[in-house]
């Protein structure tokens, strides 16, 4: 009963907040007013229910909460399909072969759709080794995927070079840029570094939007060319499609890539200077080579995402490369979960996939965007996936005693 008055004062409140905008409309040309109860109605019906269901979810995240603090591990079946090797062995082999096929099977628009979304992918694996793994906020990602694009549009126009060429020129010279940023940075953490990288950001796209003699200003560069196939005349769908097999087989080396990297001597060495910056140095890790090392790592796969996307559309200019990609690729990484690869991929698929096959309700697709965010971080502010730690098994006696072999 208690809950029952707890939702329907809730209801009654919103009905009440939302009553001059939701039930009220001037007709201003017909002078009169058209009151529509029908939406106050929905409005009540609506928080009633959502007031139950909030409720009950945070009655389970406290729940879980309590076990987490008893010390307790709670195993579901996902959490057990996902230990099981020849399972996830042969989930990847299928995605794989889906992935390979679907260029065939859907229309050119969808196959566009499929590369920007393994190019987020890309670009969220690259930005997960900086914030993730490194654990140092980034908020200029954008700047090295124009720095990128630019590579290769501005190699192509002035000394002709080709797209397998700029392809590694192009990573290479986001690698550069990073480092060069690293060291300014080095002694800045948490928000300040987030506003030097956000700084940077948007001095190189003021740079590219001004130096109209060298990048076209606003007007941008056209006429990129799109890689070619052996000398053969492509049309725009069997080019979609190369392209499409390229940036494929580019996010496959990508996370190949960071998964090696974060099991690594590297990875670990960034992972300690995530945790703790001064234990980490005191361990003997040299902490100036490893935070150059994130950023060198982490902003190549951005150039490369560039080259393609540049070769991809065949136009590039200023406004592709704006804070707003920055942040949408900052919240693929916080809403997959930092650190974690196969986080970054479903993230890559929620932020990019869904607003464009769920255009049918684009008004309101940033408040389901905005509630999506806000549900995350009550609920599983670590991320969709959380990142794994790794455990050690010590072949030491005393040890093994004390704590059961694991450290």
């Amino acid at each position: 009963m208690n809950e029952l008055k707890k939702s329907i004062l809730v209801s009654l409140w919103f009905m009440f907040l939302t009553f001059p905008l939701m039930v009220i409309r001037v007709n201003t040309i017909d002078k009169t007013v058209i009151w529509r109860w029908e939406n106050m109605a929905w409005i009540g019906i609506g928080s009633f229910v959502l007031s139950f269901v909030w409720r009950w979810a945070m009655r389970r995240k406290e729940a879980g909460d309590a076990v987490a603090a008893s010390g307790e591990k709670k195993t579901g079946k996902l959490a057990e399909m996902a230990n099981n090797p020849a399972l996830t062995t042969t989930f990847r082999a299928l995605f794989l072969v889906v992935f390979l096929v679907t260029p065939w099977l859907v229309t050119t628009y969808q196959t566009n759709i499929l590369i920007s979304f393994l190019l987020y992918v890309v670009l969220g694996l690259g930005l997960n080794i900086i914030v993730g793994v490194a654990g140092l906020l980034f908020l200029g990602h954008a700047a090295f995927y124009a720095i990128g694009a630019y590579s290769y549009a501005l190699l192509n126009q002035y000394f002709g070079l080709g797209f397998w060429v700029a392809l590694p020129l192009g990573g290479v010279i986001a690698a550069l840029a990073g480092i060069a940023l690293a060291f300014p940075v080095l002694r800045l953490r948490g928000d300040y570094l987030a506003i030097v990288t956000l700084g940077f950001g948007e001095i190189v796209r003021l740079v590219l939007e001004n130096w109209s003699d060298l990048t076209g200003g606003p007007s941008g560069i056209s006429n990129i060319p799109r890689p070619g196939l052996f000398d053969a005349k492509l049309s725009v769908a069997d080019a979609n499609i190369y392209i499409y097999y390229i940036v494929l087989v580019l996010a496959i080396i990508t996370i190949i890539a960071v998964t090696r990297l974060k099991d690594s001597r590297i990875g670990r060495a960034l992972q300690a200077l995530r945790e703790d910056e001064i234990a980490c140095e005191a361990m003997g890790i040299d902490r100036v080579g490893v935070k150059v090392m994130a950023f060198g790592l982490g902003t190549a796969w951005a150039g490369f995402a560039g080259v393609i996307f540049a070769a991809k559309t065949t136009f590039i200019n200023p406004a592709s490369f704006t804070f707003f990609e920055s942040a949408i690729i900052l919240s693929i990484v916080v809403l997959g979960g930092m650190g974690s690869n196969l986080g970054v991929i479903l993230g890559s698929a929620f932020l990019v996939l869904l607003p464009e096959y769920l255009r049918a309700f684009s008004e309101y697709r940033m408040i389901l965007f905005a509630t999506a965010m806000v549900l995350m971080m009550v609920f599983r502010p670590q991320g969709l996936i959380p990142a794994k730690g790794r455990s050690y098994t010590v072949d030491d006696p005393e040890l093994n005693a004390a704590n059961g072999g694991r450290i």
